[in-house]
């Protein structure tokens, strides 16, 4: 099983590469990427968070699975919405589990990028899928989700990780 990596492993701050092989690694990659995620009760998970540093993330939230390698995100609603937010690689020291703060994000967007297969794919969102698509493809540019916060806010949740 793939570790999920925390808060100070610069692999989280670095960002991805571009997935060029599209081939039974990727798909092993994958399956693993999705099991991680089950193992510890999330809704998405990107390449880097389990030490891969390459453009892909895995999701399954509001009824939608699937995956997106070379992820584009474009927003197509740029009206924020605040909601309940947090992340695998930014858990509690003390409990284990993710902390969560009020995160803006864009309303809806659309992910164009590609199958395991290398076919193209586009998938466009509004709510909670909407909300993952951007958390995760945040991942593959280095950021975290309390980049977005506030500073006082983004330094309590840094204090508890």
């Amino acid at each position: 099983m793939r570790e999920i990596r925390r808060l100070g492993d610069p692999v989280l701050r670095t960002p991805a590469e571009p997935v060029t092989d599209f081939d039974r690694e990727l798909r092993k990659l994958i399956d693993e990427m999705f099991e991680a995620m089950y193992s510890v009760a999330g809704v998405g998970l990107a390449g880097p968070q389990i030490g891969v540093p390459r453009r892909l993330f895995v999701y399954d939230i509001s009824g939608r699975k699937g995956h997106v390698v070379n992820p584009v995100l474009t927003v197509d609603d740029p009206e924020p919405v605040l909601d309940g937010e947090g992340c695998l690689s930014v858990p509690d020291r003390v409990t284990g589990r993710p902390q969560y703060a009020e995160t803006p994000r864009a309303a809806g967007v659309t992910v164009e990028g590609f199958d395991r297969l290398g076919r193209p794919l586009r998938l466009k969102a509004r709510g909670g899928l909407a909300r993952c698509l951007q958390h995760e493809t945040q991942h593959l540019d280095g950021k975290l989700f309390f980049d977005l916060l506030d500073r006082s806010e983004a330094r309590r949740i840094m204090l508890k990780a």
